[in-house]
């Protein structure tokens, strides 16, 4: 047989091309979307145009006895103005294949969506194919995954990139504070990969990298805090809504009792993975006593752990192991809940207009009909907002796994960056610092509506 039939290279581009034509074919990242309910404020609507009979599109939330009868004419006054209740209506629509394609940046999630699925099904192929270390790059079919994997994660962070300095998407000072955040991640970072973060507080070893991959590493750290400040305070918000945090007891609002339960448990996942790799609470779930290289710091610590808990936890192969399984529930839960963070955005849009018609007696609806249109403009800008996030982590968890006799064979580059930290550990290192400044940013978010600092209008 040839060397090239032979061998799982021919397996992996065979898997690839094959899932790419399903994914094309079937359309999947538009069904992933499909029957999404979106809402259109005209500027009138006429009885004869009304929703009335079934046909056509229907009032989603009207003034009480608007659906049997005409609105009741009421007396002029020279002091009052009369208030025409037919351009006070919203309508709901659901949307199909054909509606979503229409959306801006759909292009760009059709094609990161795909690019993430291929490549995350073939870092998972890797595992269950018989890879020979010694059987050269080509043959074992590892070259595949790994380059899929980095061009998806430079793909999503470009998209991420892209979208934040979108003019009409976000406010001038949600720009302001991703870039002052994104300065103060770099140097946060620095202190991170510098050492001046004991490993005794983070669970990670920086020592094998040099000044210059220090300096790439901050440089990525902050990038990545600044790319993702928008995105995660949107997730705050959807959960605020979605939950029905503000008591606005309006069903067309907040979620049903599946998606609100998988609003809590995504963000209870995110925060408790997130503390996963800082050591003080690590070790309450692990029984050092079966590891003999402890220092004395560790030894002092694990003392009052038992004092408080007693001896329980894991053995630190297990915990390993464990903590690696939390980081790819999180991903896949922040994936399957993108459906509902979608809709809870949606309905955003109704909620603006619910306050602004019982703002006074004659409201103002333009600035609720403005914030409709831009919800439904911009709907696959937010998409991509909460599904980069994820693929980024599942894509970094994946070129984790990558096996260091694979890097070894890259001689060119490995003579210049150490290519076992870059790839393996720091691809690790990133996935968790992308759930933790998810899990920060949310938080803090969260407890600002809480005590009302921030409010939705």
């Amino acid at each position: 047989m040839p060397f090239f039939l032979s061998s799982n290279l021919f397996i992996h581009a065979l898997f690839c091309l094959c899932l790419y034509v399903f994914l094309s074919l079937l359309e999947i990242p538009a069904f992933f979307l499909y029957g999404l309910n979106t809402y259109v404020h005209p500027d009138d609507v006429t009885p004869n145009n009304s929703s009335r009979g079934g046909g056509g599109v229907r009032a989603a939330i009207r003034r009480p006895g608007t659906f049997d009868s005409e609105p009741k004419p009421r007396k002029k006054s020279k002091e009052k103005f009369e208030f025409d209740e037919n351009k006070a209506q919203i309508f709901r629509l659901k949307l199909n294949v054909a509606q979503l394609q229409t959306r801006v940046y759909f292009k760009q999630f059709n094609s990161a969506f795909k690019s993430t699925v291929v490549a995350v099904s073939c870092l998972l192929l890797r595992r269950f194919l018989n890879v020979s270390e010694d059987s050269g790059i080509l043959k074992n079919g590892s070259l595949i995954p790994l380059l899929l994997g980095l061009v998806g994660v430079c793909k999503g962070l470009i998209l991420i990139a892209e979208i934040s300095f979108e003019r009409s998407a976000s406010k001038r000072s949600e720009k302001v504070l991703s870039v002052i955040f994104g300065v103060l991640g770099f140097f946060w970072g620095l202190a991170i990969v510098s050492g001046m973060v004991p490993k005794w507080v983070l669970d990670f070893d920086f020592e094998s990298l040099d000044g210059y991959g220090k300096l790439f590493i901050a440089v990525l750290m902050g990038c990545l805090v600044g790319f993702f400040y928008m995105p995660a305070t949107r997730n705050a918000r959807a959960f605020w809504l979605g939950t029905d945090q503000i008591r606005c007891n309006l069903s067309i609002i907040y979620c049903g009792w599946f998606a609100r339960t998988l609003l809590y448990v995504n963000y209870l996942f995110v925060v408790f993975t997130s503390l996963l790799w800082i050591s003080p609470f690590s070790e309450l779930l692990v029984d050092k006593k079966v590891d003999g290289t402890r220092g004395p710091h560790s030894i002092v610590r694990n003392r009052y752990a038992e004092e408080l808990v007693g001896r329980v936890g894991m053995l630190p192969s297990d915990f390993d192991k464990f903590r690696l399984w939390c980081m790819l529930s999180s991903g896949l839960l922040q994936i399957l809940s993108l459906r509902p963070n979608v809709q809870i955005f949606l309905n955003e849009a109704v909620l603006c207009w619910y306050q602004r018609l019982h703002a006074s007696k004659v409201p103002d609806l333009d600035y609720s009909r403005a914030k409709v249109f831009l919800h439904n403009h911009y709907m696959f800008l937010v998409v991509l907002q909460f599904f980069v996030p994820a693929a980024v982590v599942l894509l970094l968890l994946g070129l984790s796994h990558i096996d260091d006799s694979l890097l070894a064979d890259f001689k060119y580059l490995c003579d210049l960056l150490p290519c076992s930290i870059f790839v393996k550990e720091m691809s690790l290192f990133l996935a968790w610092w992308v759930i933790f400044v998810w899990a920060i940013f949310t938080s803090v978010s969260l407890t600002l509506y809480r005590h009302g600092f921030q409010f939705v209008y």
